[in-house]
């Protein structure tokens, strides 16, 4: 499976089966992650066979079931850190679904406090992903149209299209798909509308972009 094909497979799934993320599978997803904190400068961390995080009331009212894996997007307080949670957590959540992995964007709920790991006194936590061997694959969320996600549809190119509608299969919160995107003489922009964790989905949103329309549009 390529990354593309990933993007059209992948669908937030949030009951999991009790197989262990182990072996190759295991080191794949653990050097992914270290890879994302290298080029981001974010601290994510991944957590294995830990379930108190999602064994709370909130997680059970979410409908999370055996949440035994998650991975947690750990950043400092800075501007523009949501976006690039958003950005190379969805980099994290695609190549898990490459190898056969399944995951889940989680805002708030989960047990925050009960993360076993100290944040240091310039970090927040943006968000957490579970991630495993899901009971399903999921279903596909409904979209909006490439024209209530596009500015000015007069002057798209082939390349920008295929970049919208990869956009458009991104994992938003509560799916709201808030953001515009605008083209000016192959100059790509997009931004983030009032909405529940928007910054945060914008940095998915322009990750799914990138792959979509092969190319690099936005410095993150």
């Amino acid at each position: 499976m390529d990354i593309k094909k990933a993007i059209a497979q992948r669908h937030s799934v949030r009951s999991y089966t009790n197989k262990k993320i182990d072996g190759e599978v295991k080191e794949k997803l653990i050097n992914i992650i270290e890879e994302c904190n290298k080029k981001s400068g974010l601290n994510i961390k991944l957590f294995l066979n830990e379930p108190k995080a999602f064994d709370t009331f909130m997680a059970h009212y979410g409908k999370f079931e055996n949440v035994n894996n998650y991975i947690v997007l750990i950043g400092k307080k800075d501007k523009g850190t949501d976006e690039k949670c958003g950005y190379f957590g969805e980099e994290i959540v695609l190549k898990a679904q490459m190898l056969g992995l399944n995951t889940c964007w989680v805002a708030l709920t989960y047990g925050k406090r009960k993360i076993p790991y100290d944040l240091k006194k310039d970090e927040k936590i943006y968000c957490t992903i579970a991630v495993g061997y899901g009971k399903t694959n999921g279903v596909k969320s409904k979209s909006k149209s490439i024209k209530e996600v596009v500015k000015n549809d007069d002057h798209m190119t082939s390349w920008f299209r295929d970049g919208v509608e990869a956009a458009l299969l991104a994992p938003t919160a509560t799916n709201q798909q808030k953001f515009i995107f605008d083209i000016n003489e192959d100059k790509v922009s997009v931004h983030a509308l009032k909405g529940f964790y928007s910054k945060l989905d914008l940095g998915i949103v322009k990750y799914h972009f990138e792959i979509g329309s092969n190319r690099k549009c936005f410095n993150i």
